[in-house]
């Protein structure tokens, strides 16, 4: 039998494919409307009903939010469409269509130009057309377990390779419950390849292994769509489509928000992590999280001897070195022959040899480089430990609002201005993270110094909400900081979205030739990379 990827169309060069979080690439892109993206989050963007009303944000991607029952409803419309065109049951349209990835157009395509070919290569030849179903053969002999007990039940697909049904559903069970397949269960027969159908499963298997059998089938309807992906917040069941492709995630960031609440990255499988891009942000974490600025340290606080290239660590104040492997003495501050120094012990008369110059540059270099990172990361991981900090003040939120109302004789309505308060307070401190992340790699030009005004007014701004929103339940009653508390919020709202805007417009620009704004996609100096340790 020929190769299955013969009979299934290829993709067009200008479909670019993402790949999906464990690493494949899935393909079988569907043209969709953008009309039907939503987008939950006010300040997150605008709906796609209302893109040719009103000019969409730079810094929001078109998505929409889809249910299990949605998901479901997808597929059955799509095996009912190929059911009333090809004149198959439901059961094989499904086979076919998950055997194209739920390319519907491919498969019309491919089928009526090689239909039996097409069966073959998704496990749909038969040598029967009857229906497959439990039944009892007389003189029938088990392959697998040998029982030929009068009245066995038994079982076969079209095939015709027909075994015991304890058999089966043991078979079955494995596959389902212990190795997780669903769409591409073959019949036992070594080589036989016909794929197990939802009607047959429903003839083996118990209630409990068939919600489970019917919940695998709505994830690989998931994973093989390369615009879908399930969110993925803890005991979330939904969906996220979104129809960013791979090839611009250097110039997007497609932060996406589920019905649940949770946003994050539909380009990878971090949390939001505006406005960095995908490819700085993995840079970033394996720099964070490697033993990189180790190796900087060391660069930093040690010299290797000028004879035997051993590692020594300065612990005195003299410079006069002496290597404990070779015994060669030279001075610290230029790396010179200590015989040459005379009595110039802490004042180096010999700056200007060519080695010491080099030596200084070289170290002033990779202290430079060292102090650098440490200013971004230290402000990174003290807005990461703050957003932690907020999020626990989050969770007793709600046990303020009802103290609030208790000594203010507010409304539920009216202590929601907290509840707002707390969750600008989150989002805007995990855009302040990343922005230390995003400035790490940026070049010194205008657009930085616009950037980094942006990043200041915000961070002061987070600063200030922040001191208001934990004061005490008495102050908080007084109307007078609830107003200041409501306008902080909304400006802290505001600011963030000003900096993810102007951020967002130049990533844009930056998809020229010139590339003046990221230095990790297109230096201005050597510099900045060579510090990128």
């Amino acid at each position: 039998m020929d190769s299955e990827e013969e009979y299934m169309s290829p993709m067009s060069s200008g479909d670019e494919i993402m790949p999906d979080d464990s690493g494949d690439e899935v393909s079988g892109a569907e043209d969709f409307d953008e009309d039907d993206f939503d987008e939950p989050d006010p300040d997150f963007g605008l709906s796609a009903k209302d893109m040719d009303k009103k000019k969409v944000a730079a810094h929001t991607v078109s998505f929409k939010v889809y249910e299990p029952s949605d998901i479901r409803r997808q597929q059955e419309e799509m095996m009912s469409d190929v059911n009333m065109i090809l004149d198959m049951s439901k059961e094989d349209a499904a086979i076919l269509l998950r055997h194209f990835r739920w390319n519907k157009e491919r498969l019309l395509e491919d089928y009526m130009d090689h239909p039996e070919k097409v069966l073959e290569a998704a496990g749909l030849s038969s040598n029967s057309a009857s229906q497959p179903k439990l039944q009892a053969v007389p003189g029938f002999v088990c392959d697998i377990c040998c029982e030929d007990e009068e009245g066995l039940q038994t079982f076969a697909m079209k095939c015709g390779h027909r075994y015991c049904v304890d058999c089966y559903r043991h078979y079955l069970t494995q596959k389902i419950q212990d190795e997780g397949e669903s769409a591409r269960i073959q019949c036992p027969s070594d080589g036989c390849g016909r794929i197990l159908d939802a009607r047959s499963l429903d003839l083996l298997v118990t209630p409990e292994l068939t919600d489970r059998y019917h919940e695998l089938l709505n994830r690989t309807y998931v994973e093989d769509k390369d615009t879908f992906k399930w969110c993925p917040a803890p005991d979330c069941p939904n969906a996220i489509e979104c129809g960013v492709k791979k090839k611009d995630l250097d110039r997007i960031v497609p932060t996406v928000e589920c019905l649940c609440g949770y946003r994050f990255c539909f380009g990878c499988p971090n949390p939001d992590h505006q406005p960095a891009p995908c490819d700085l942000v993995k840079r970033w974490l394996k720099k964070c999280a490697d033993d990189s600025e180790t190796a900087n340290w060391i660069s930093a606080h040690t010299k290797e001897c000028p004879k035997c290239s051993s590692t020594i660590e300065k612990n005195g104040g003299c410079n006069h070195m002496t290597c404990r492997k070779c015994k060669y003495e030279f001075c610290w501050m230029c790396m010179g022959l200590w015989s040459e120094h005379g009595t110039s012990w802490y004042n180096c008369n010999r700056y200007e040899e060519k080695s010491g110059a080099e030596a200084r540059d070289a170290q002033t270099k990779s202290r430079t480089s060292l102090e650098r990172y440490l200013h971004y990361y230290n402000r990174y991981a003290n807005h990461e430990q703050s957003a932690k900090l907020d999020k626990d003040i989050a969770q007793k939120t709600e046990k303020k609002m009802v103290q609030l109302q208790t000594t203010s004789g507010m409304s539920w309505i009216e202590v929601q201005y907290l509840n707002s308060a707390s969750q600008a307070l989150q989002t805007c401190r995990q855009t302040l993270k990343w922005t230390y992340a995003f400035a790490f790699y940026l070049a010194k030009n205008n657009l930085t110094s616009i950037f980094e005004d942006n990043q200041k007014d915000l961070e002061m701004a987070v600063e200030n909400l922040s001191e208001m929103f934990e004061k005490p339940i008495q102050e908080l009653a007084d109307p007078k900081l609830k107003v200041d508390i409501m306008d902080k919020t909304s400006y802290c709202n505001k600011r963030r979205v000003i900096l993810l805007e102007d951020t967002a417009e130049n990533l844009a620009k930056g998809k020229t030739a010139t590339r003046p704004f990221l230095v990790y996609d297109f230096p201005l100096t050597k510099t900045y990379r060579q510090m990128d340790v």
